[in-house]
């Protein structure tokens, strides 16, 4: 009786190594955390390279945060940097393991530096959003509103716009948490209706245009209020 080896096909050989390759550089979805004083505080990062351009967004849900845009990502060989638009200048910059598995790394933000690290779990993830619409010119411009949230008054800044390709885009600035301004992932408007979704911090707006008002509800997660957007008060 004659036995015969199978020999592995070179070609199968090549499939197979590349399948166990992790994804060239920083790309995909990490978790991780910055090591703060006290409990570490958890963080998600998603990168992707699209066009020969880099996109970002990271989640501090501790925070309250999802999704905010990162900015000024750089990626040069094994160091990678980003940043976040946000008062205080917070900036990441790291290193890629050999692997490409992990990133290690240093988090500052005013004045101060803490560690962090991130390992890679899958592909990038990010949140589908509705499409943006253009808006009518009655809806654009500076909006003034104020959530009352158990005797808490949090005034709120809204901006809106047509940008140069027609489509509608803007940001949103809590004036009594640090007037951080968050950008608007999307603005819908149908007839008098407007959608507004603030990503960052899981929010979105709807209301309906009448009287020189947009009269609505801000839903942030399992919480809904009601939210009335008025044009500024002309100073005197």
């Amino acid at each position: 009786m004659t036995t015969h080896a199978l020999a592995a096909s070179p070609l199968l050989v090549a499939v197979f190594l590349s399948l166990a390759q992790p994804a060239a550089g920083p790309s995909g979805h990490w978790e991780g955390a910055i090591q703060v004083p006290g409990p570490e505080l958890k963080i998600e990062i998603d990168l992707a390279s699209r066009d020969e351009k880099w996109e970002g967004t990271i989640t501090i849900p501790a925070q309250g945060l999802k999704g905010f845009p990162l900015s000024a990502i750089t990626v040069q060989g094994d160091s990678v940097s980003f940043a976040l638009s946000v008062p205080g200048n917070p900036q990441f910059k790291g290193t890629l393991s050999k692997d490409s598995r992990s990133l290690t790394g240093e988090f500052s933000q005013g004045g101060g530096t803490m560690p962090f690290a991130v390992t890679r779990t899958g592909d990038a993830k990010f949140e589908a959003l509705p499409k943006s619409t253009p808006i009518t010119k009655d809806l654009e411009g500076s909006w003034e509103g104020s959530l009352d949230a158990n005797g808490t008054i949090l005034r709120l800044l809204l901006k809106l716009s047509n940008g140069p390709d027609g489509v509608a885009r803007g940001t949103m600035i809590s004036v009594d948490q640090g007037g951080v301004e968050l950008p608007v992932a999307a603005v819908v408007q149908t007839g008098s209706h407007l959608k507004v979704v603030v990503q960052a911090i899981a929010g979105t707006y709807e209301g309906d245009f009448k009287d020189g008002q947009l009269t609505g509800t801000w839903k942030q997660g399992p919480g809904t209020l009601p939210l009335v957007f008025k044009r500024p008060a002309q100073s005197k």
